[in-house]
């Protein structure tokens, strides 16, 4: 690439207005990248140019451009952040501009499996091994590196690196804050096994002494979306208390998950424990939870067959009460065959009522549970919630009432890439420029839905964000330059050139 960022982007708008134009070679430019002759957007326009260049997509143009104007200080941090996202297209394009740029710090060599050069290192300066890079020992870069994926020996090029970090006195216990000058650490099994899934990594640690009760591992476990890590953990006695494990798993509607860490002795009667970010607990006890998590019948039965109760209240509901709350009809039948049925009150019946389709009266709100008040946050997790959430709407619920995390239903429609019900939801005045307690606002917490929403590739990340930028949503640079995924990374460069006074600095 000769050309500067700044011709391309020219050249994208005459190829734009010379398409609009009916010119001939435009046109053919255009079926040649997009032989469905579609109307040019300016996002096409710049694919196109893109590929004109030699790359596949702006993006990565774009990615490529940056690196080169980058220092190397700054190469190595954003090699650094692609390494921990995993954001594998940013880490070629970064060693392809610089293939020496691993070099730079020891954390980036283990990051990228480079045993040699991890060798080579700690024979120098054995104390290497358990000096701090940056905020995290050496084993902690390994750990949370996701280039297990990508390395053609990956989970044992891991393991190599780390017998040889242990040999050079490094802790498998090793751990880091979750948040400068957080008293709740991060540790190697977690990094390993909740965060960048390498399940035979984390085995290792496990066998050289590493300690599978640190707070985290036992319920990220439950989000890999298999049960091997599950497993591993409770081969090595992972106990099940305080960890929410349980509940998590039920979260996913996972039978099987479930019905290990109950034979493990998980307690369906527990109840949450505080999380030790000290974020508020937002998951409630066995029954309760499988009610509100639309869990199957299976499950239910499960939890009853190891004791659950749900005829108690918990946050003012029981757990039948929730399940017709929820429209959860499978774990409501298996609660009416278990004798453990309850009567509804009246704004049971009225919630009842909206989720089985229908919606005829009015609700006062301020007469509900916090759990009533935030059903429009609950529901916004599972498939096509559109209809459910109008009804909500129409009885009385607000729309823009906050969850315990801060978050009003648009952030959560947003993170879950419910297009319609963000389009729903702009129609009744969010505010666009809240934040919740993660600092996330509105356009953030979508882009973040789009990289790390289990359900991401069925939904519609790209339309909801569409629709929060035509709203009037500014953008704040740091997400344009680090956000993980192509398509959205391109629509907001897209959006970007054509308002850029809508882009804020992250100083601002």
């Amino acid at each position: 690439m000769t050309q500067s960022l700044d011709t391309l982007r020219r050249a994208a708008r005459r190829l734009k207005r010379a398409a609009g134009a009916g010119e001939p070679d435009a046109l053919a430019r255009i079926r040649a990248v997009f032989p469905d002759g579609r109307t040019l957007r300016h996002a096409d326009a710049l694919h196109i140019i893109a590929r004109e260049e030699g790359f596949d997509s702006w993006p990565r143009l774009k990615a490529a451009a940056e690196i080169a104007a980058m220092s190397r200080e700054a190469r190595a941090e954003r090699l650094k952040i692609a390494l921990f996202y995993g954001q594998h297209w940013v880490v070629e394009r970064l060693l392809a501009e610089d293939p020496d740029l691993p070099e730079m710090n020891l954390g980036l060599q283990i990051a990228l499996y480079r045993e040699d050069a991890v060798t080579a290192a700690l024979a120098r300066d054995p104390g290497a091994a358990t000096s701090m890079i940056g905020v995290r020992a050496p084993i902690l870069h390994l750990a949370f590196s996701h280039q297990w994926k990508h390395h053609p020996d990956g989970p044992a090029a891991s393991i190599h690196i780390a017998e040889r970090l242990v040999a050079h006195g490094a802790d498998v216990n090793d751990s880091y804050p979750a948040e400068e000058g957080s008293v709740h650490r991060l540790s190697a099994l977690y990094g390993a096994l909740g965060h960048a899934g390498n399940v035979p990594l984390a085995r290792w640690l496990l066998q050289q002494g590493a300690n599978p009760n640190d707070n985290e591992s036992l319920y990220h476990s439950t989000e890999l979306g298999h049960t091997e890590g599950l497993k591993l953990l409770l081969e090595f006695n992972a106990k099940t208390e305080g960890t929410n494990a349980l509940l998590r798993a039920m979260d996913f509607d996972d039978a099987e998950m479930v019905r290990l860490l109950l034979e493990a002795g998980a307690d369906p009667n527990e109840g949450p424990a505080d999380h030790p970010s000290g974020q508020p607990p937002v998951v409630i006890p066995g029954l309760h939870q499988a009610a509100r998590r639309m869990c199957s019948a299976e499950v239910a039965r499960l939890l009853i067959a190891h004791g659950a109760d749900g005829t108690a209240p918990y946050q003012g509901h029981t757990a039948y009460a929730l399940a017709r709350m929820r429209g959860n009809r499978a774990v409501a039948q298996v609660l009416e065959e278990a004798g453990q049925a309850t009567p509804l009150d009246p704004s049971e019946t009225l919630l009842a009522e909206a989720a089985d389709g229908r919606a005829t009266g009015r609700i006062e709100p301020s007469g509900l549970t916090d759990e009533s008040r935030r059903m429009i946050h609950r529901i916004l997790g599972y498939e096509d919630p559109l209809g459910h959430v109008k009804r909500l709407v129409s009885l009385g619920l607000d729309p823009n009432e906050m969850d315990e995390q801060g978050m009003p239903a648009i952030h959560i429609a947003a993170w879950e890439g419910h297009a319609d019900v963000v389009a729903f939801l702009l129609d009744h005045a969010p505010d666009l420029a809240h934040r919740n307690i993660y600092g996330g606002d509105l356009m953030g917490t979508v882009i973040h839905g789009a990289e790390f929403c289990p359900a991401r590739a069925r939904r519609d990340h790209l339309g909801a964000a569409r629709l929060i930028w035509e709203a009037g949503s500014p953008r704040h640079r740091h997400d344009i330059t680090h956000c993980g995924v192509e398509d959205l990374a391109a629509l907001l460069e897209d959006w970007a050139e054509e308002a850029p006074e809508r882009v804020v600095n992250d100083t601002d």
